[in-house]
């Protein structure tokens, strides 16, 4: 599994969905408790079992599931997880005791589900760019056919019971993944950051809950769920992250029009450096990835192989994962500590970038 994976170039990192050039990704996830049964963090083991069973039996009869695969998160190393959370299949706490949870996971990546995480099933969809209504519209049909099977917990004026209060309700957590280097560069991000929190809108790092914006990359996603219905949730993010994505094109117009040559400057430095390294860290390699990136975007790069921007896209897309630690000790088959990791994350990006 994890070797397709790494060769996989029809999931949600191809870059080739609509608006990708912001917008890195979109996704939307749904929390489901099965009735009668106590919330992860209150169950037993046999009960936690129970739930692991009712889905493992359930979700072959899926339609959109019947070529996934089923992942007993107890049967992984540290490592396996680790890698998972890379590529936003798993959270960080899914990771953590894994005993009794399960995954489900579609062949392209697109469709994952935790089991006995937070709530007894956390589904999502991921896709590449700005398709919040598309990942809406396949994750409500699994869930309408998941719902089926099995019982979930539910109150009419409550509507779906979760173990958070923030999630009761409609259960959904809508999020887009914002590349926003220009916003950055021009010291804005911080204003829009605080507006978002305001007016009810939450801002993750690249690997969600607790992670830092590395990379400039921003993930906006809904607070509440309760009170609002699926497609009223959908459309306000929708709305909202257009306004975000105007401001990082009008703060990519002015630094074309007042600060070209510091600009150009950075963005040739930035390919310099990633193709002449012998050691970086993935935090280095992330910031000059992301400044290379912006000078792909506005045209800046020229006269490469890059400089045809699907296959830039997808080069630079990739790397953006596949130079995380899991992902680098899965391509060498072996545990690789943080010098041997910056010798070979160096040796990547002089390959893939020359």
């Amino acid at each position: 599994m994890f070797e397709y994976f790494l060769n996989n170039k029809d999931g949600w990192l191809n870059g080739k969905g609509p608006e990708a050039e912001i917008v890195f990704s979109s996704r939307i996830r749904l929390a489901r408790n099965i009735a009668n049964l106590p919330f992860p963090s209150r169950a037993s083991s046999a009960q936690k079992k129970e739930v692991l069973d009712k889905v493992r039996e359930a979700y072959p009869q899926v339609n959109r599931l019947k070529n996934s695969t089923f992942v007993n998160m107890a049967e992984l190393s540290a490592l396996d997880s680790q890698f998972l959370i890379e590529r936003h299949l798993i959270s960080q706490e899914h990771a953590v005791d894994s005993k009794e949870k399960g995954l489900i996971v579609s062949g392209d990546e697109k469709i994952s589900i935790m089991i006995n995480e937070e709530d007894h099933l956390r589904s999502q969809v991921i896709l590449s760019g700005f398709d919040l209504k598309k990942c809406w519209q396949v994750l409500e049909e699994i869930d309408r056919d998941l719902e089926k099977k099995i019982s979930f917990s539910f109150l009419s004026d409550l509507g779906y019971l979760t173990a958070c209060p923030t999630n009761v309700g409609t259960a959904l957590r809508a999020s887009c993944m914002l590349h926003l280097p220009a916003l950055a560069l021009t010291k804005r991000i911080n204003k829009i950051l605080e507006l978002l929190t305001r007016i009810s809108f939450t801002t993750r790092g690249l690997f969600g809950e607790g992670t830092q914006a590395l990379g400039n990359f921003f993930q906006i996603s809904n607070q509440v769920s309760l009170g609002l219905s699926e497609t009223e949730l959908v459309d306000n993010l929708i709305g909202v992250v257009n306004q975000v994505k105007t401001q990082e094109i009008d703060a990519r117009d002015t630094l074309i029009k007042k600060h070209k040559i510091s600009l150009e400057d950075s963005v040739w430095r930035a390919l310099g450096i990633l193709q002449n390294s012998r050691l970086i860290s993935s935090r280095e390699a992330l910031s000059h990835l992301s400044i290379l990136c912006l000078g792909l975007d506005l045209g800046i790069i020229k006269n490469t192989d890059l400089s045809t921007k699907a296959k830039g896209r997808e080069v630079i897309n990739s790397l953006f994962v596949i130079i995380q630690p899991a992902h680098l000790q899965k391509i060498e088959s072996k545990s690789l500590r943080e010098r041997e990791r910056d010798y070979i994350r160096a040796e990547i990006l002089r390959k893939k970038l020359k």
